[in-house]
């Protein structure tokens, strides 16, 4: 790319960014009649953050009723966006908040010592919610009734439904003390009672303490984790009737409940279980789960109307900002390559820039065609072939030690190799070095296959990215294994060397990349931020998303890089040598490289969640969060795949494209899920 097509694209883009943000926070702001801040504040349990909504009427002399949102155990705030938007632009004041050791709060780890997952995974949620109630409570704009009961609401996803239903009981408990209810309303979304049920609040506990508050429940039909029928077994991904359960009849008072429908209780208050046909994290992205939340509230703070705005349920803003806000996501990946092209015009970082990789012609031949294709889908299929045994089984796992013993053959094959290549009087140097890998990336791949990996909860401190990692890793070396007797037992006949895999052994052209792609990813962090900070938005849909970290997880970005690196360089090398053909140019070449990436998964999700809808059961119904987990791991890795071969192509090799795609995409990753602090 010349520097004056890379100055174009990058005005492009910036444009792009700055318009998308424009538009996204007129629509998070209901064009200017809220307010939107983020506001940090010391809690009991540690540093709490979120996204203040404030209408412009709320005032210390007009307090508000009060809605605190909050996310799921993988996200942040902003992934309440709808229930934020929606809620405000109606008159609420909202605090959409992010869990301790989520986004930017932090759990005083100086309470919390343990190392074992239950003793770092309870803290955050079981008092996050509540905590976030003794701070609104506090404040001037928030509405309190003649008796000095605070006229606010709690609702959160999954585990911030869980940590509302704690916040409810915590709630009541506290009241008994003090004689004031801070809590008025309920609704939790993706979330039963089998969590809390470990702190104590099963289902008995949470319609005892209902202290006669409205709540409410979001019940999916195709929830991946909770509202099973307790006589079902064999895995949770399937169809589910939760106002069919015991709980249900039991938290409704009712024997025989229907859902979405409102129902009285002994203690005076109301009751109610919405059942949505939608999965688990389709609740925060769903027009009809938001209307519910407006609804409840609606009729939850009813005797509140006269400072509220009354807008219809069904009218609904929210997935504009989700627009504007792909549109600067869009922008934010056009962004990458100009600026790289343009760092790569200083004097040293141009040292990453090699001779270009000529075009191999395309294959001639029916066969060669047929044996392409059929190692190309090979390719493709087994990262999705192994993910469940990986992910759900683990290392030593019966399926998973197919790959044991596959790697310890793919060893000894190359060790054959390695003899033999003394025998041939062309190419024996590339015979050696391609069975050297073979032999290598067998036993590693033998040995990540039988070992457990990333168990240590105090090293690795974002659980959740751990089977990724783990799955990441094995992906690796089984595609390097693939490749490297690809390679050995066809490639060199046909005149491929390291150079067709983007493979330069140059420490000076390694360095200049490595520098390139810290700063091109510094450049885009810093965009981000100026972003954060002007419109206090981001770059996102749906679950995936770039958005603003603290230097405190730095150190788990540091641990989690090396794995992902890994992974990088053998996918970058992989999308090179494939598409760099005569016959895989212009849009051919990158829809093939967001194939090799990311088509097994894509595969495995419309096999997962096809047999879901069509049958009532998932094709893998224990694999529920891994699946939910995938769902952003298709534009990671396609965003990943146009990267590489984006850059290969104007820099002759794949180290600037594999330390690009591993820094952001490990950066991305460990921003949005949980870390625990120490």
């Amino acid at each position: 790319m010349k520097r004056s097509k890379a100055v174009v694209v990058l005005v492009v883009s910036l444009v792009l960014i700055l318009v998308g943000s424009i538009f996204a926070s007129l629509v998070n702001t209901g064009a200017g009649s809220v307010k939107v801040r983020r506001i940090t504040f010391e809690a009991n349990n540690g540093e709490l953050s979120g996204l203040l909504y404030l209408p412009k009427d709320a005032s210390d002399s007009n307090p508000k009723p009060t809605i605190i949102v909050t996310h799921g155990y993988l996200n942040s705030a902003e992934m309440q966006d709808a229930n934020a938007i929606e809620l405000s632009r109606r008159g609420f004041v909202v605090l959409a908040l992010d869990q301790y050791d989520h986004g930017h709060s932090k759990l005083s780890h100086d309470k919390y010592m343990s190392t074992d997952f239950l003793g770092m995974w309870m803290p955050f949620w079981v008092n996050s919610m509540n905590d976030a109630v003794q701070y609104m409570y506090d404040q001037p704009y928030v509405l309190k009734d003649a008796a000095g009961n605070g006229v606010i609401g709690v609702t959160g996803h999954s585990m911030g439904g869980f940590s509302s239903t704690m916040a409810l009981a915590m709630d009541e408990m506290q009241a008994a003390e003090s004689g004031v209810r801070k809590v008025m309303a309920g609704l939790t979304e993706g979330s039963d009672f089998s969590y809390t049920a470990f702190a104590q609040v099963d289902v008995t506990a949470a319609d005892a303490l209902g202290g006669g508050r409205t709540m409410g429940k979001v019940a999916a039909q195709y929830d991946e984790f909770f509202f099973n029928n307790p006589e079902e077994t064999g895995g949770t991904v399937r169809k589910k009737d939760y106002v069919s359960t015991p709980d249900a009849a039991t938290w409704l008072q009712q024997e025989s409940p229907s859902a979405n429908t409102w129902y009285e209780t002994s203690d005076g208050g109301k009751r109610i279980i919405y059942e949505p046909s939608q999965t688990h994290p389709w609740n925060h992205f769903s027009k009809t789960t938001t209307a519910y939340a407006v609804d409840f509230y609606q009729t939850a703070f009813a005797d509140y109307s006269s400072s509220l705005t009354t807008i219809d349920p069904q009218k609904q803003v929210w997935q504009w900002k989700e627009f504007f806000e792909l549109v600067a996501l869009i922008g934010f990946v056009m962004m990458l390559v100009p600026v790289v092209t343009l760092l790569t015009k200083l004097p040293f970082l141009k040292n990453a820039i090699t001779e270009p990789v000529e075009a191999r012609p395309a294959m001639e031949g029916t066969g060669a065609k047929v044996g392409n294709l059929f190692v190309t889908c090979g390719l493709i299929l087994l990262p999705a072939i192994f993910f469940t045994p990986l992910i759900d089984g683990g290392a030593a796992s019966a399926t998973v030690n197919f790959l044991v013993y596959g790697g310890i053959i793919l060893a000894i094959a190359g060790v054959v190799g390695i003899v033999l290549s003394k025998r041939e009087a062309e190419n024996a140097t590339a015979y050696r070095a391609g069975s050297i890998v073979m032999t290598i990336s067998g036993l590693l791949l033998a040995v990540v296959a039988h070992t457990p990996l990333y168990q240590n909860n105090a090293f690795w401190t974002a659980p959740a990215v751990n089977d990724i990692a783990y799955w990441t890793i094995a992906c690796a070396f089984i595609s390097l294994s693939a490749m490297s007797l690809i390679f050995v037992a066809s490639k060199i006949r046909e005149g491929v060397t390291l150079r067709d895999y983007g493979v330069v052994c140059n420490v000076k052209t390694i360095v200049a990349a490595l520098c390139t792609a810290v700063l091109t990813v510094v450049i885009a962090y810093l965009v981000l931020g100026l972003v954060d900070v002007v419109f206090k938005t981001d770059f996102r849909i749906w679950t995936f998303a770039f958005k603003t970290w603290d230097a405190n997880i730095l150190p788990a970005i540091l641990k989690y890089l090396p794995t992902f690196l890994l992974f990088y360089v053998v996918s970058s090398a992989s999308i090179m040598l494939n598409t760099n053909t005569e016959g895989t140019k212009g849009l051919r070449g990158y829809f093939l490289a967001m194939a090799l990436n990311a088509g097994g998964i894509v595969l495995w999700l419309i096999n997962q969640y096809g047999t879901l809808f069509a049958t009532g059961v998932s094709a893998h119904p224990e694999s529920a969060l891994s699946g939910i987990i995938l769902v952003a791991m298709v534009p990671t890795l396609a965003i990943a795949a146009i990267i590489s071969r984006a850059l290969y192509k104007r820099m002759g090799n794949i180290w600037t494209p594999a330390f690009l795609n591993a820094i952001l995409m490990t950066v991305m990753t460990l921003a949005n899920t949980t870390v625990f602090l120490k």
